[in-house]
């Protein structure tokens, strides 16, 4: 038997959550499909917890756009659902001489992408905000924040079911068509099924493209290939040493090994990302020399042993080693051709800062 509705979405991190939220506020009916027995379990509980100002992000990209947007819708949800957040600030910092032009690329990026709040700081303001520091120049992002996760995800849920919307976890998607009329999915787990949707989002996250891969009569072409990077987080020992987020001037396609601050207060270092072949959380303890390496560029004052092994978190790339890193991949039916399809691909960070403009944008490529 086939249950017909007319909206899924296939993923329940807080990226699904939010766009699950948003149709529902339309007044659609929406199921919620989760492969795992909870929801949020990857990325979407695995990250810094940030919340990014979109200063790093090519002007004009969706990274750039969603994040501005999402930033300040986020903040605002935050107030108004009375989720715990701290919009505590951040400093980026050049550890020498040699990352001098890597700051500066960094405030002018973030003045053409809309963030107008950037103050830049003189050394001996540096000293005086954050004594432990060691660098020789930097700036003030007083717009970057730091969230519950698992708290913002509580309430996209409680919002979309209070309208009407149903999540079924242990619920996979292991395969689908699609057509001009409807999209099949055949939903595995103990009340295995048959769903027909007028409308169907995957937002499946890190098995995003295995998802779309499974769906009969969508173009392969249309599927970018699959790429894994898990990065490593440290906790402080001890007293946090800094009053704000500390990000050093990145040396590769990623912002290096900077310090987040939990809502606890505790300081966390992280992440150093690493290209693997498939989903594996396991801790490699071994990193830890390059840990204490990396800090000690900018802050001299870390103690051996002051490091503790913390957790992984891994990501979903649509790009490999050496290759340029894209935009977030967003395909609706002008994009692929299937009516009512939205896969949404290579959703990392900012993802968390942009999931309730990711959800407007995908409502709009819906209409």
């Amino acid at each position: 038997m086939t249950e017909k509705v007319e909206c899924v979405v296939i993923g329940a991190g807080v990226v699904g959550l939010a766009i699950a939220r948003r149709l529902a506020l339309e007044g659609r009916e929406v199921v919620i499909l989760e492969a795992e027995t909870a929801f949020g379990t990857h990325a979407s509980s695995r990250n810094s917890e940030v919340i990014h100002a979109g200063i790093y992000y090519p002007t004009g990209s969706l990274k750039a756009r969603l994040c501005v947007a999402g930033r300040q819708a986020l903040y605002r949800y935050c107030a108004e659902h009375e989720i715990a957040h701290r919009r505590i600030g951040k400093v980026i910092v050049a550890c020498d001489a040699t990352e001098l032009a890597g700051l500066r690329r960094y405030r002018e990026q973030g003045a053409l992408n809309g963030v107008d709040d950037l103050r830049e700081l003189a050394a001996d303001e540096l000293a005086a905000l954050e004594p432990e520091l060691r660098c020789v120049a930097g700036f003030l992002s007083p717009s970057t924040g730091i969230i519950d996760s698992h708290g913002l995800m509580l309430a996209c849920l409680g919002d979309a079911q209070r309208h009407g919307a149903a999540l079924a976890l242990a619920s996979p998607v292991c395969a689908g068509r699609v057509g001009a009329g409807d999209i099949t999915l055949e939903v595995g787990g103990a009340g295995a099924m048959t769903i027909a949707c007028r409308i169907a989002v995957n937002a499946a996250g890190l098995r995003a493209q295995e998802v779309a891969r499974s769906l009969a009569g969508l173009g392969r072409e249309a599927v970018p290939p699959t790429h894994y990077a898990i990065g490593h987080y440290y906790t402080l020992a001890g007293p946090c040493p800094f009053r704000r987020l500390v990000y050093p001037v990145a040396r590769q396609d990623w912002l290096g090994v900077h310090v987040t601050i939990d809502l606890d207060g505790r300081a966390r270092f992280g992440p150093d990302f690493n290209w693997i072949d498939r989903i594996d959380y396991r801790f490699d303890a071994a990193r830890e020399s390059a840990f204490y390496d990396s800090i000690r560029r900018y802050y001299p004052g870390l103690r051996d042993g002051a490091l503790r092994p913390g957790y992984t978190g891994i990501r979903p790339k649509i790009h490999g080693p050496g290759e340029p890193v894209p935009d977030f991949v967003i395909q609706g039916p002008r994009d692929h051709g299937v009516p009512g399809l939205v896969n949404l691909f290579g959703i990392e960070s900012p993802g968390l800062t942009s999931s309730l403009a990711i959800a407007d944008h995908v409502a709009g490529l819906v209409q």
